[in-house]
């Protein structure tokens, strides 16, 4: 029944108004969200990457770099990882490129390294005291055991205990061939060129000419074999005994003699 009063099939009522809707398979596969996908452009449009890439932090940015080439060049950008890489500590600079593209992917305390310039007088031991850090993670970090190892070195690099130091401060990207590793130094004395200067004033480099570091080497060697013993044991003798060979060979000696006594050789 119509509303007009007007008769009517009542089984045209009950038939949808178009009946092969309901037959069809609506294909949504376009529709989906993707990076890939050209409805959505704005997803590979590089200025809204780097708005967005610009918020992210190290890992969610080394994830990002995956999706697609598009991405992975925005992600990648220097100025981008470098902002990310100093947020957590709020560093105020970051000089240097590293070797190794993988190093900006963790900023994490452990990427972080105190640069300490070694003297007469110094010890593991009394470096760990004086940063306040453990005895095994020095030597870790340098990837060293020795403790006579370390007088072969320039410099030790210290782990940072409290990441206040890092606030504002400016690092440098640097390759240690000892401890073979690169590591983002923190140097307490100013910068790299300060610390390699020496107590007079002078570059260190510059005070010990070709021959003076040939013949160093060959008094090295000697002791070496006078001692059997391994490079930093030898150029550790060397150093306690201001270069003097026969100090160097007697100074070992009472030291061997000590710990056969003590029962420890």
């Amino acid at each position: 029944m119509g509303c007009c009063g007007d008769e009517e099939n009542d089984d045209d009522i009950l038939n949808p108004l178009n009946p092969t809707t309901t037959t069809e398979i609506l294909d949504f596969s376009d529709s989906t969200i993707s990076p890939m996908n050209s409805h959505f452009s704005a997803l590979t449009c590089c200025d809204t990457l780097r708005l967005i890439f610009e918020k992210l932090p190290i890992p969610d940015l080394a994830r990002s770099s995956c999706v697609c080439r598009v991405w992975n060049s925005v992600a990648s950008d220097q100025e981008i990882v470098t902002r990310a890489f100093k947020a957590p500590w709020n560093l105020k600079h970051i000089i240097g490129k590293p070797a190794s593209g993988n190093f900006w992917r963790d900023n994490s305390l452990g990427k972080f390294a105190i640069s300490h310039r070694i003297v007469r007088g110094d010890s593991i031991a009394s470096l760990a005291v004086k940063y306040s850090v453990q005895v095994m993670d020095i030597k870790r970090l340098n990837n060293t055991m020795s403790e006579h190892g370390i007088y072969s070195r320039e410099r030790l690099l210290i782990p940072i205990s409290n990441p206040e130091m890092l606030l504002q401060a400016t690092c440098y990207v640097e390759v240690d061939t000892c401890a073979k590793r690169e590591v983002a130094v923190l140097y307490l004395e100013g910068g790299p060129e300060l610390q390699k200067t020496t107590s007079n004033g002078s570059s260190s480099t510059s005070s010990c000419s070709a021959t003076d570091l040939q013949s160093k080497k060959r008094v090295i060697e000697s002791l070496k074999r006078s001692m059997q013993v391994d490079d930093a044991t030898a150029h550790y003798y060397l150093t306690i005994a201001d270069g003097d060979p026969r100090a160097a060979i007697s100074q070992f000696s009472q030291d061997l003699r000590w710990e056969t006594h003590l029962g420890f050789a």
